[in-house]
């Protein structure tokens, strides 16, 4: 287990200030930002990095705020992999673990278990200059995990790889964590990447925690316009929360009223996913209380998924596949029925 309390810090000019995190034994634990939010900077000091200006690091039930980095026991990889170019996988691999001064035996037995079990055998010969960004990815994760620490901790690990070589690095995170038990905080700008690898996220931006959550927390229940906006749920606004008839909730803005679900009255924020709202060239029968008529403004094309954005005059981004896309035969201009349940409505 890591706990983190009060932490605050200054590196080059930039600061972390007040974090407070827990993070459970054998958990995959995210920290979520942009770039500039403080990700790397954290993990190295936790990593016993950067002299920290207040605040504890603790490990396991012992403080180690003030213990130098290589008697921690944690193990770092940075997106770059920093592996030794004049040293083969094998003696990459070994690095780490003749500092542990254990019999050869057992050195060269474990570094080929390491090797086994993130699929690199086949490499053990080679330098780095000859592996692609995948196979330096695994060699730098097989170090690291090669002197069981107690911590792995991954810098932005898949940013640098293409997309083929990006999921199987995530796949082969996957079933680390699996084996292993690992406790791991993974550090990322990618909220896809966050959501299909975390146990729970830390929302991580301009030196400060402002959530942290399960993947779905993050992703339905955002409590800041910063989360909701780095969550991709594209359509945020800002109103105000008010009793409506018939028992109903009504957000209010620029003239258009929202049926919602929401104990808060008064100016608030809402957030709609473009997932969840429901676009037909008719006025759907449902059970859903938002049905509003607009015209479609903008077609973002990527690719199997398309965004349109449909103005009733109030701007809506909404996600279509491409079958349903083809199917409905929309087109910039035409006009269209937006339908979502006042539950998909996120009021904050």
């Amino acid at each position: 287990m890591i706990e983190i309390r009060n932490l605050s810090l200054d590196v080059g000019g930039f600061r972390l200030e007040d974090i407070n995190l827990k993070v459970e034994s054998g958990e995959y634990f995210i920290v979520l930002g942009p770039t500039g939010a403080g990700k790397t900077i954290l993990l190295e000091s936790i990593a016993g990095l950067h002299p920290i200006k207040s605040g504890e690091v603790w490990l396991n039930g012992r403080e180690v705020t003030a213990l130098e980095p290589e008697k921690r026991g944690i193990g770092f990889v940075y997106q770059d992999y920093v592996l030794f170019p004049h040293l083969s996988v094998r003696g990459n691999i070994l690095f780490g673990l003749k500092q542990t001064k254990r019999p050869k035996d057992e050195l060269r037995s474990r570094v080929d278990w390491i090797a086994g079990l993130l699929g690199v055998s086949h490499l053990l010969g080679r330098k780095p200059e000859t592996l692609s960004g995948g196979e330096r990815q695994k060699v730098a994760l097989a170090r690291a995990l090669s002197i069981s620490p107690q911590v792995l901790l991954l810098d932005e690990p898949l940013s640098a790889l293409d997309p083929h070589a990006r999921e199987e690095v995530q796949q082969e995170l996957r079933q680390i964590h699996r084996r292993l038990q690992a406790t791991i905080i993974h550090v990322t700008h990618d909220f896809e990447e966050a959501i299909a690898l975390g146990d729970r996220i830390a929302v991580l931006g301009e030196g400060r925690i402002i959530q942290v959550g399960t993947p779905e927390q993050i992703f339905r229940q955002p409590n800041s316009e910063f989360v909701a906006r780095f969550a991709m749920s594209r359509n945020i606004f800002s109103g105000e929360v008010r009793d409506g008839g018939y028992g109903e909730t009504i957000f209010a803005v620029e003239g258009t009223e929202l049926a919602v679900v929401t104990p808060l009255r008064g100016k608030a924020h809402a957030s709609l996913r473009p997932e969840d709202i429901l676009i037909s060239q008719e006025p759907l029968i449902s059970s859903a209380r938002n049905c509003l008529r607009g015209t479609i403004t903008r077609i973002d094309n990527r690719g199997s998924t398309i965004y349109l954005t449909v103005s009733t005059p109030l701007d809506f981004v909404c996600l279509v596949t491409r079958r349903s896309f083809e199917e409905l035969n929309l087109a910039q201009g035409d006009e269209v029925y937006l339908t979502f349940k006042a539950s998909a409505i996120h009021v904050f």
